[in-house]
C-alpha cells in the first residue's frame, strides 16, 4: 500500500503571461519563428491557477511589464527561506530588468531584498529541500552564486552540476516532492554530471527517476504540496510513478508556454516564511 500524503498549504508569487512571447533565444525551447498564441497562454497560466486556489494554496501576483515577456516565470526572480529574500541577477541580458520589478514587489509587501553579486537565476537553479538548498550550475547560476546562498541562509548548499542544454535550470530536471522530515525529490538522472548523479544517489536514495520522454515534456517542472503534485499532463509515466507513492498528480496543461523553455514551476515562486 502507498504512504498516505499530507499536503501542506503553500503561499505562490506568480506573474500573468500578458505581454508573453518568445522574442530572443536563451535556451535550445525558444524559437522566435513559431507563433506564441497569448491568449492560449493566459488560459493555460490561469487554470494553474485555479488549480492552486482550490487546493487550499495562497496565490499572489506581481504585475507583468511590457517588454519583458519572460516575466511570467517568477520561478527565476528570488528564492525564499524563513521570510529571508535571495534576490536575482539574469545571465541574459534581455531579462535583467525583472528582478528589479520583482525586487519592488517584495519591498512593498514588507521584506527585505538581498541582491546577488554573482549569476543567479532564484528557484530555476535553487531548491530548497529542508536540510539543504540544492544548487543548480553549468549553464545559469554560478558556483560563486551557490556560496553566496550559503553565507545568505545559513543552510547547506548541495552544488550540482547540469550537463544538457534541454535542462538548463535546476527545477527542469529535479523537484522536490517532500521537504523535512521526510525529504524525497523527483529527478533526471542524465540530466547531471556523473559525480552530480552520484551525491543525488547518496542523498535521496528513495527517489523517483523520470524517463528522458518525462523529462523532456517538463514533468519535472512540477510542484508538489506534499501530497498533490502539479505536473505535465504529458508525463503519464512519472505520474504513474508518483501515483503508486501515494501522491496525487494534477495536471495542468502549460504547452504554450513551454515554447519559451518552462513550465509549471517556471510560472511559481514559493515565499517560506
Amino acid at each position: 500500500m502507498p504512504e498516505s500524503r499530507v499536503p501542506r498549504r503553500r503561499r505562490f508569487l506568480v506573474c500573468e503571461p500578458r505581454h508573453f512571447g518568445v522574442q530572443y533565444a536563451i535556451n535550445p525551447w525558444m524559437r522566435p519563428d513559431v507563433r506564441v498564441d497569448v491568449d492560449l497562454a493566459r488560459e493555460q497560466w490561469q487554470s494553474l491557477i485555479r488549480a492552486y486556489r482550490s487546493h487550499g494554496h495562497t496565490v499572489d501576483t506581481v504585475e507583468p511589464v511590457p517588454g519583458l515577456p519572460d516575466m511570467v516565470f517568477a520561478a527565476n526572480c528570488a528564492v525564499v527561506v524563513d521570510g529571508r529574500v535571495f534576490g536575482s541577477l539574469f545571465h541574459a541580458p534581455e531579462r535583467r530588468p525583472e528582478s528589479t520589478h520583482y525586487e519592488t514587489w517584495f519591498k512593498a509587501s514588507g521584506f527585505d531584498v538581498y541582491r546577488p553579486e554573482s549569476v543567479c537565476e532564484g528557484e530555476g537553479d535553487l531548491v530548497p529541500t529542508g536540510r539543504y538548498v540544492l544548487a543548480g550550475t553549468g549553464f545559469r547560476t554560478t558556483r560563486e552564486a551557490h556560496r553566496e546562498v550559503q553565507e545568505f541562509f545559513g543552510v547547506p548548499v548541495i552544488s550540482l552540476t547540469l550537463v544538457d542544454p534541454y535542462f538548463y535550470h535546476l527545477d527542469t530536471a529535479l523537484f522536490v516532492l517532500d521537504e523535512s522530515p521526510a525529504e524525497n525529490i523527483a529527478y533526471y538522472p542524465e540530466a547531471f554530471s556523473p559525480g552530480s548523479r552520484e551525491v543525488l544517489r547518496r542523498l535521496y536514495p528513495d527517489a523517483v527517476l523520470a524517463t528522458r520522454e518525462d523529462a523532456m515534456s517538463f514533468g519535472l517542472n512540477s510542484v508538489s504540496d506534499g501530497r498533490h503534485v502539479f505536473i505535465s499532463p504529458e508525463a503519464t509515466a512519472l505520474a504513474d510513478q508518483l501515483d503508486r507513492r501515494g501522491y496525487l498528480p494534477v495536471p495542468v496543461d502549460l504547452s504554450e508556454l513551454r515554447k519559451a523553455g518552462g513550465g509549471i514551476k517556471c510560472c511559481t515562486q514559493e515565499i517560506r516564511s
